[in-house]
């Protein structure tokens, strides 16, 4: 199959959507970007990659950074993890407060906002201090894409500052025992992971793994259990859009995963991770050209899992 071509023929029939929708502008930082940026990049299993547009133009990965934390929290904790944070699609909002008022203060899943900053929380009491837990999720996602990847402290300290609905779901899980260190240091510590600044090509290859169950296909590490791997892909199908989680699975078809950035993440299991990034965003905070890119691929390869 010829990708390049296919990713180019993408590039081409994407252009009328690049106009449409609008860049995440609660986080003021995020309003800096080119708004018809494009680009897409494909990593298959025996490392060849493919691309079109800005691919190696960095942006922010915002909640593609859950990803990473609920692998490494899986992999320390296992099962115990279920009992902070659930595996169900929520249906609402990633940051709504409602749902976890009245489940007690335990996120539907690892992908919502407070599903991620438990995820976080437990990260900080394993490692047992909020910079060294910063540190290991920066070293995760540098081994899996097999470079070196920073934060961006404009981007974290536009979030610190305007956090508020993050911050209230925090207090509010602290107040059921579901958040075991301070806030603070929870809150900084998540708002730094989705603040990494990635690019296309860099994203694919650090979601290889999860195509390949759980191991770097071209070293054999294992950086997560075949079992885990499944999990989470699972969980990407189901909750990696919010709630648009179901609307994506039926255009797309692929275990995914957004953020609000405009970056998307896909995995092809046994064959393959997708990236596409495109900022403006559609109703539901997911990229609105990236989300129909993604739809023309499934469509024009037949890869969608179903």
């Amino acid at each position: 199959m010829n990708y390049q071509k296919i990713l180019e023929d993408i590039k081409e029939q994407i252009q009328p959507e690049l106009n449409k929708g609008n860049v995440a502008d609660y986080i003021p930082a995020l309003k800096n970007v080119k708004e018809d940026d494009f680009a897409m990049s494909i990593r298959l299993l025996d490392g060849q990659t493919f691309n079109v547009g800005c691919f190696d133009k960095k942006f922010s990965i915002q909640s593609i950074s859950k990803v990473f934390t609920y692998s490494m929290a899986l992999n320390i904790y296992s099962k115990e993890l279920y009992n902070r944070v659930w595996y169900e699609p929520s249906g609402n909002p990633f940051n709504s407060l409602i749902q976890l008022e009245y489940e007690k203060g335990i996120p539907r899943n690892p992908f919502i906002n407070a599903g991620a900053i438990v995820t976080t929380d437990s990260l900080i009491t394993h490692f047992k201090d909020k910079n060294i837990a910063i540190k290991k999720i920066n070293d995760f996602i540098n081994n899996l894409c097999a470079d070196e990847i920073l934060i961006n402290e404009d981007i974290y300290m536009s979030e610190l500052k305007t956090g508020h609905r993050n911050r209230a779901l925090a207090n509010l899980m602290k107040s059921f025992s579901n958040i075991k260190n301070p806030i603070n240091s929870t809150l900084e510590t998540y708002f730094k992971h989705c603040s990494f600044m990635m690019n296309t090509q860099q994203l694919a290859t650090s979601m290889i793994f999860l195509a390949n169950h759980g191991k770097n296909p071209l070293t054999n590490e294992e950086y997560i259990t075949s079992s885990k791997a499944k999990r989470i892909n699972s969980l990407m199908l189901t909750c990696g859009h919010y709630d648009a989680s179901g609307d994506f699975a039926f255009h797309v078809g692929l275990p995914g995963k957004s953020g609000v950035g405009g970056g998307i993440v896909a995995i092809v299991p046994k064959k393959m991770a997708i990236c596409v990034y495109s900022p403006k965003l559609n109703s539901k905070g997911n990229s609105l050209a990236g989300t129909k890119a993604l739809e023309l691929f499934t469509t024009m390869t037949g890869l969608s899992i179903f």
